[in-house]
């Protein structure tokens, strides 16, 4: 027996309500298997590929690439056929949500061979079944764009739709909303959403809530380039992890550090656990992966976690888990080329390390001038958790570390 099943856009987790869709894997009249991912989303976290629970007919498309639908919004209409397969989706049209592919299922290579096998053939544009009302009442498929269009006073019906056969979507009504200003020449407007919105209300919310302040120093890195040589001949151990190491262990000693403050009950929590975060930039744009439970780890071990986070995170195939939950940020922006920054604490954490780049540089060392490998050791914390002894403490010992750095690790 056939029958019309309706699938709604699940629970994406970590307090997610709503995505924006990226593209379609199919189109209206496609058939697609149970579990075949159907349409790409992004989230303020990452870009996720949603699997439809049922099999059958692609019958309607509620939406297209742009649109932001909540959770529970109808995302697709299938026609299927009632199977036994289908007797075991009833908790999913319950409301519980199936898993999201890109959300721990660990079928990576799987995801990776719909994704080609979409690729290879020519995507057609998804084209919504219903037609306009005889009235000419106007086209809107998504019940985000009604609400959104009545919370802004916002009359469809002089609204043009910029969509698949004039539908009327949620930027069209962003913009009767808000009308677009003058644009000159050579100006490029970017909407601040998905990833770029997220981490713009990030740190503006440092910003306007964190009273920070910022110490560094220069220190001579010239050991530490040494003993990453000898230390690649047995595992590859990256300048970023023997940096981490030396903050794990920094922060084992000044954990004041390794902090949050709770606003609403007005207290400084500090953390028994070390979820270490690092700075990434990604063909998305920066993000910052979490190492968890970075304390119990040895550091090749670190090593090796940083860089599968690293390579997850440019393939867009993080999972929200790994960007969410630390406790203290490292940053390397001497990758790019500076000498020094003041980076912006990571909210809600307590404190942030920037490490800039290593060159050549005329150094006093053991009481003659010589040519040294230099660097600078930033550090921005949170003035509320610690004062300026602490904050200067911590990072005196990651000087230290840097400049004896076979010391350092023998005593880890």
């Amino acid at each position: 027996m056939t029958r019309s099943a309706e699938f709604a856009l699940p629970d994406l987790g970590e307090g997610l309500t709503e995505a924006e869709i990226v593209r379609w894997h199919v189109a209206v009249g496609d058939r697609v298997e149970a579990d075949q991912v159907v349409v790409e989303v992004e989230t303020a976290k990452a870009v996720v590929d949603v699997p439809c629970p049922h099999a059958g007919v692609v019958v309607t498309l509620h939406g297209a690439a742009g649109d932001v639908l909540a959770v529970g919004a109808p995302l697709t209409t299938i026609a299927c056929e009632d199977s036994p397969h289908e007797q075991h989706r009833t908790e999913e049209r319950a409301g519980s949500g199936n898993v999201l592919v890109g959300y721990g299922t660990g079928g990576t290579a799987t995801r990776r061979r719909r994704r080609a096998h979409t690729s290879s053939r020519t995507l057609r544009t998804a084209e919504p079944q219903n037609a306009p009302a005889p009235n000419g009442a106007p086209r809107v498929l998504s019940p985000i764009v009604r609400r959104l269009a009545k919370q802004h006073g916002v009359d469809l019906s002089n609204v043009v739709g910029t969509g698949p056969s004039g539908v009327i979507l949620r930027r069209d009504v962003d913009s009767a909303a808000r009308p677009e200003p003058p644009q000159r020449d050579g100006e490029i407007r970017t909407p601040l959403r998905g990833l770029r919105g997220a981490v713009a209300d990030k740190l503006a919310r440092s910003r306007r809530e964190i009273p920070d302040a910022s110490t560094w120093v220069d220190v001579d890195a010239t050991r530490l380039l040494e003993a990453r040589a000898l230390l690649k001949e047995r595992a590859d151990i990256s300048l970023l992890s023997l940096i981490a190491r030396f903050c794990v262990a920094g922060l084992r000693r000044f954990p004041e550090l390794n902090a949050s403050v709770d606003t609403e009950r007005g207290e400084i929590v500090q953390f028994g656990h070390i979820n270490l975060g690092f700075a990434a930039q990604t063909p998305r744009g920066l993000m910052v992966p979490v190492v968890r439970d970075a304390h119990e780890m040895s550091t090749a071990q670190l090593s090796e976690a940083i860089a599968h986070r690293t390579g997850l995170a440019r393939a867009g195939d993080l999972e929200p888990k790994h960007l969410t939950g630390g406790t203290f940020t490292l940053n390397n922006y001497g990758v790019f080329g500076v000498d020094g920054s003041t980076p912006i604490i990571n909210h809600p954490e307590a404190a942030i390390l920037g490490i800039g780049r290593i060159i050549d540089k005329p150094w006093a060392h053991r009481g003659e001038l010589a040519l040294r490998k230099v660097t600078q050791l930033s550090l921005t914390f949170d003035h509320r958790v610690c004062d300026g002894a602490t904050a200067g403490g911590f990072l005196r010992y990651i000087a230290d570390c840097t400049e004896n750095p076979i010391t350092a690790l023998a005593d880890l």
